[in-house]
């Protein structure tokens, strides 16, 4: 039974189902809402019964997410928001959180990184990340409206941020070193923010070269020359 309470109060309803999926389904039915916007709890997996007789239906308890829920539910809420739109997408895989660690996650800029793994999961990243630029931005959007002021998540399908932010450093260094012999500023090819920011981060403890960022808008690149 659904709880009365004011509309932003939490509740709860118990349903059940033949299999835990249409448990979910008919709580969800009760409630009016969608997956993302509930806790699930599992009370019963159900169980098949000899020739029919005996089964046991599986029984789960939704509640609604509360607007007032102490700091940390944001992740949990993130967390099962991607892992919603993902089977929506029909795409299946697992979804794990962690704390930023490197430049490349985002670190300083995150509050956590929900990392995506499973097989041929490339449609998630796109050309130069953009699918996974649009993801990361459209689960930032769902999270804040709920969690006004927290985050953001940053998102990585398969170790992508990792190896592209290794790629961005190697670049940043080897075309420091043609600035340093050639004594002639280099500028790299148009990046996001975030790629910017690790070919910055990467050459800031060098005294040789310096960098700044020009261009504007899609088309804004990093720029690197000899210090003086």
């Amino acid at each position: 039974m659904v709880g009365s309470a004011e509309d932003d109060a939490p509740r709860t309803v118990e349903a059940s189902g033949k299999n835990v999926d249409e448990a979910v389904e008919n709580g969800l039915a009760e409630l009016g809402l969608e997956r993302h916007e509930v806790t699930i709890e599992v009370l019963s997996e159900g169980r098949a019964g000899l020739f029919g007789i005996g089964g046991e239906q599986a029984r789960v308890r939704l509640a609604t997410v509360s607007f007032d829920q102490p700091e940390g539910d944001d992740v949990a809420y993130a967390h099962q928001v991607l892992q919603e739109l993902l089977e929506r997408m029909h795409i299946d895989a697992d979804v794990t959180v962690r704390p930023a660690e490197t430049p490349g996650d985002g670190v300083g800029l995150v509050k956590a990184v929900l990392d995506i793994n499973g097989e041929d999961l490339g449609i998630l990243i796109g050309r130069r990340g953009a699918t996974l630029a649009s993801l990361q931005y459209v689960l930032n959007l769902m999270v804040s409206r709920r969690y006004k002021g927290n985050g953001p998540f940053g998102i990585d399908v398969e170790g992508y941020r990792r190896r592209r932010e290794e790629s961005l450093r190697e670049l940043a260094f080897r075309m420091a070193e043609r600035v340093r012999q050639t004594g002639r500023s280099v500028t790299l090819e148009p990046m996001p923010p975030n790629e910017r920011r690790i070919v910055h981060l990467a050459l800031a403890k060098d005294p040789t070269v310096g960098t700044s960022s020009v261009g504007e808008g899609e088309s804004r690149k990093v720029a690197i020359r000899v210090q003086h």
